[in-house]
């Protein structure tokens, strides 16, 4: 009679917890557990997909040197002086980037429940609260995993430059990222634990995203804008997000206009305005009053705290919202 064998695990070997012992744990160890597997399944997806990663960041580079360049006129008109456009951009982008890539890490819960994956981790014992923090912190460090990749871009000479200042501001930044995606992450889990398919995904997320990004100043500045507009603007979270990282990456950078606007035009119209007093008279009444752009619009800390307390209110329903799935 052939004796049966079996192969001995050792308890201290990895994966030789059995569902008895992993009942055993505490419910607070049980969480944790639940929230790095969901993290580690995300993270090898997003690492091991290169066309999304990439494609990631060749958007924010589009954006930051053509549009940079190409508005570099307007800005140093509206009041920016000699500061270059893709300088104050950079915030912005560095913004649109962590938006972008949290709210859209969010399909991989369409994903899972179309090959019956979340069904799967939704009845086994992982505590669906671990689930929905698993899906947030996972798209959250995607996104700044990707700025800080975008950070190395403050050190080019035509943004930032060489600087012991521009490495303190990107370390500085860092936090502030961490922040910022958790927020935009949490909003992405709340919708996608709703919706049912890939196609209403993208419309949807595309009808919340661009208003979010066009409003919160990460192109132009949240100065003169119509009253409407400006109310939109405070109502905008991101706005505060974006504000909080310009306020740190252009921190003791000055954009007011240090040359006059006489210097700025060909010496022949120079020469023909200093015939008529009265237009000099008058340019020199108008340019002053020019509105020069803020690096702050809100003070920092309260910056922090709305992006902080709308994190937590996002995820609060991204939880709720797991709770509920059948």
């Amino acid at each position: 009679m052939e004796e049966e064998t079996a192969t001995e695990i050792k308890p201290d070997e990895p994966g030789s917890e059995s569902a008895e012992e992993y009942l055993h744990r505490t419910s607070f160890e049980r969480s944790l557990t639940g929230v790095y597997i969901v993290w580690l399944r995300d993270f090898k997806r997003f690492w091991r997909d290169t066309p999304r990663r990439l494609g990631l960041f060749v958007q924010p580079l589009v954006y930051l040197f053509l549009l940079g360049t190409g508005l570099q006129a307007a800005f140093k008109v509206f009041g920016a002086g000699d500061t270059k456009y893709v300088t104050f951009m950079f915030p912005g982008i560095l913004g649109m980037t962590i938006l972008f890539t949290s709210v859209f890490s969010a399909i991989s819960i369409l994903w899972d429940r179309q090959f019956g994956f979340l069904k799967e981790i939704l009845v086994s014992p992982v505590p669906r609260p671990s689930v929905a923090v698993g899906k947030v912190v996972g798209g959250a460090t995607q996104a700044v995993l990707q700025g800080t990749v975008l950070l190395v871009l403050m050190f080019f000479p035509n943004i930032f430059g060489l600087h012991w200042s521009t490495l303190w501001k990107a370390l500085a930044l860092i936090p502030l990222m961490v922040l910022l995606a958790l927020a935009m992450t949490s909003v992405g889990v709340a919708i996608g634990a709703r919706l049912k398919s890939f196609e209403a995904f993208p419309v949807l997320m595309n009808f919340i995203l661009l208003p979010l990004f066009f409003l919160s100043g990460a192109m132009f500045p949240l100065q003169g804008l119509p009253g409407w507009m400006d109310i939109l603007t405070k109502l905008n979270p991101l706005s505060y997000g974006v504000d909080m990282l310009r306020a740190v990456a252009l921190k003791g950078v000055t954009l007011t206009s240090t040359t006059s606007i006489m210097s700025k035009l060909p010496s022949g119209v120079v020469t023909k305005l200093q015939q008529n007093p009265d237009v000099v008279a008058a340019l020199q009444k108008v340019f002053p009053k020019m509105p020069t752009v803020k690096t702050q619009i809100y003070p920092l800390w309260l910056d922090v705290l709305v992006v902080a307390a709308f994190g937590v209110v996002m995820l609060v329903i991204a939880i709720w919202q797991f709770s509920r799935q059948e």
